[in-house]
């Protein structure tokens, strides 16, 4: 079986296979395996590390994600059969394209990137909660301090207008006393009162 392999670079290879009768209605498995030691390996399906299924139509795959610099074996066989040595190919991978390093890390840069924004975000998102939920909190505690400090001056006016009222009725019965002390006794009789309440001293005075 003529395998070729073609375009090599530092992370792809074609392969090209002739068509096989037996897998028109089937599928080719293209293996391959870096770091390959024939002295180590046998041709066994489990020894390969990757494994793509290619459609019968097709005669040809394209490879990737490999590594630069590295010797890979790669076998091509019909419907996962363990291949032989003619069904095998080594080759070396070149140095890694520039462009292609300066793509990888400008995905490395954006990925980065993302991952920094998406964070950020979150962080924005959970400081703007706690500052609504300390604004609403103070937003409340404002209008009971002002009910409350109202209610303290509406009992403080209460208690001095009471107090006030107190006085004045005092006052106002202190002068009803009189007035009626006045209207019952007039000048004369409260001078014979007066006089009425001394004689026992008197007498007292005069019995010692």
């Amino acid at each position: 079986m003529g395998i070729t392999i073609q375009n090599i670079t530092g992370n792809t290879a074609m392969v090209i296979w002739p068509k096989m009768a037996s897998c028109a209605d089937s599928f080719y498995s293209v293996m391959y395996h870096p770091n390959w030691n024939s002295m180590l390996s046998s041709y066994s399906r489990k020894n390969f590390q990757k494994e793509e299924r290619v459609p019968g139509s097709r005669s040809s795959f394209v490879v990737e994600n490999l590594t630069p610099l590295t010797t890979y074996i790669l076998c091509v066989t019909c419907q996962s059969a363990n291949p032989s040595s003619d069904q095998c190919r080594t080759f070396h991978t070149l140095e890694q394209d520039p462009a292609s390093a300066s793509n990888t890390k400008k995905e490395l840069a954006l990925g980065i990137w993302l991952t920094s924004s998406v964070l950020l975000l979150i962080i924005a998102g959970i400081l703007l909660y706690g500052c609504l939920h300390l604004l609403c909190h103070k937003r409340r505690e404002q209008p009971e301090g002002q009910n409350r400090t109202s209610k303290e001056d509406n009992g403080k006016t209460w208690t001095k207008s009471m107090a006030q009222t107190s006085e004045k009725f005092e006052y106002n019965n202190s002068n009803v006393k009189e007035v009626y002390y006045n209207l019952l006794f007039p000048n004369c009789w409260r001078e014979l009162y007066k006089t009425l309440i001394t004689v026992p001293e008197i007498i007292c005075y005069l019995s010692t």
